[in-house]
């Protein structure tokens, strides 16, 4: 068998993606050296961005599986460093794009990022439930999808991915986004905190730095989707999303009850007020299917919640806007919706026929098939002055 050469093994590294950054560690300048001994044994070494790197396991076995399959291969002897402060600045100026200071880059008018943002009107109505199985359903869609968790006190999107002890790894002030079994990519507050049950007690303008630090200062790379978890209500946070991301669309969660879709009409409303389209209302813990009924054969539903109320905001809200807010789907109240929030894997993986899991990946298709309007969205323009 003869013995492979550099070609064939830089081929097969080209193959293998840093997980956090999702491109290739050869782009990257993460591959130090690479020598081909006349036994056919591999020597890489490869520089990891930060000491202690969460991911050095998977990049291992990556990088040992991708070299190890080339023809002629007998061995690979993987050595892992770590990047020098000048070979980070490097990596931080590529992934930049060469810019001196990061924007957000889903506010650029050429951006192809679709932004949605969840919103409610009052906690309880299992907004970020939602959130967590629509992304879930569009990365299965096959697109890639990036979460910001910006319920900054009730940040729970992290334990409902299963990721919430992991902690984002920093290249200088550039942060990576925690990588999740689905594909998902997600940055949260409670990532950012040096304890899990540390509260964070912050007014205004810390609440808007958050948000821009999770928006601009993370690299996402390049997102088909990004979904945002919004604190319930109309606070400061919703107002600093409208103030930094226009070009947001936003949809409503509710339940079917008299009071939450009272309030909910006030979160659809103030999206408005920011001059974002509100794009549809989800109506949340719909009703209970009759376990009963169904050991029948027959359809029962038990309205534990009352009914109407998603069909009220969206009415409403068509009503005040001048275009239409329609309703995108009755996701029932699901045992196992429940438990794979408690246990890290959402409904839309762990038990994908089931009802609830149905609508919400209804939904996501109804979501990422939607065209860019102009409603909201910078155009770059820049005013003449009369003659």
């Amino acid at each position: 068998m003869s013995t492979p050469t550099l070609e064939q093994v830089n081929a097969a590294l080209a193959t293998v993606n840093d997980p956090e950054i999702k491109r290739p560690i050869t782009d990257l300048g993460m591959v130090e050296s690479v020598e081909v001994d006349d036994a056919g044994v591999v020597h890489v070494t490869v520089l990891l961005t930060v000491a202690g790197c969460p991911m050095k396991d998977t990049i291992n076995r990556d990088v040992s599986a991708a070299v190890g399959g080339v023809a002629g291969v007998t061995g690979v002897d993987l050595q892992l460093g770590v990047m020098t402060a000048e070979q980070r600045s490097g990596l931080q100026e590529l992934l930049r794009g060469g810019q001196a200071q990061r924007e957000i880059p889903f506010a650029q008018p050429g951006s192809l990022t679709k932004v949605f943002a969840i919103a409610s009107g009052k906690g309880g109505v299992g907004k970020s439930s939602v959130t967590v199985n629509l992304a879930l359903a569009m990365a299965k869609q096959g697109l890639r999808v990036g979460i910001v968790d910006a319920d900054i006190y009730g940040h729970s999107v992290p334990a409902m991915l299963g990721v919430a002890d992991s902690r984002p790894t920093q290249v200088d002030d550039l942060i990576m986004p925690v990588p999740t079994a689905s594909g998902v990519s997600v940055i949260s507050i409670g990532m950012l905190k040096p304890r899990r049950d540390q509260v964070v007690a912050w007014r205004g303008p810390m609440l808007d730095r958050a948000l821009v630090q999770m928006l601009a200062d993370v690299y996402w790379g390049d997102l088909d989707v990004l979904l945002l978890d919004l604190p319930p209500g109309t606070g400061d946070v919703a107002i600093s999303l409208g103030q930094h991301l226009p070009g947001a669309e936003v949809v409503v969660v509710t339940t079917p009850q008299e009071a939450a879709a009272e309030v909910a009409e006030r979160a659809g409303t103030m999206a408005s007020m920011m001059h974002q389209r509100v794009v549809g209302v989800v109506e949340n813990m719909s009703y209970l299917a009759c376990p009963h009924c169904a050991e029948t054969g027959t359809e029962h539903r038990l309205e534990i919640f009352g009914s109407g109320g998603g069909d009220r905001v969206a009415a409403t809200l068509s009503a005040r806007f001048g275009y239409d807010v329609p309703v995108l789907g009755q996701v029932p109240l699901d045992i196992s919706l429940r438990e794979g929030g408690d246990a890290g894997k959402p409904i839309v993986d762990s038990d994908p026929t089931a009802p609830g899991a149905t609508v919400l990946t209804e939904i996501a298709t109804k979501l990422a098939g939607r065209g860019r309007g102009l409603a909201g969205m910078q155009l770059g323009l820049t005013p003449t002055s009369k003659f």
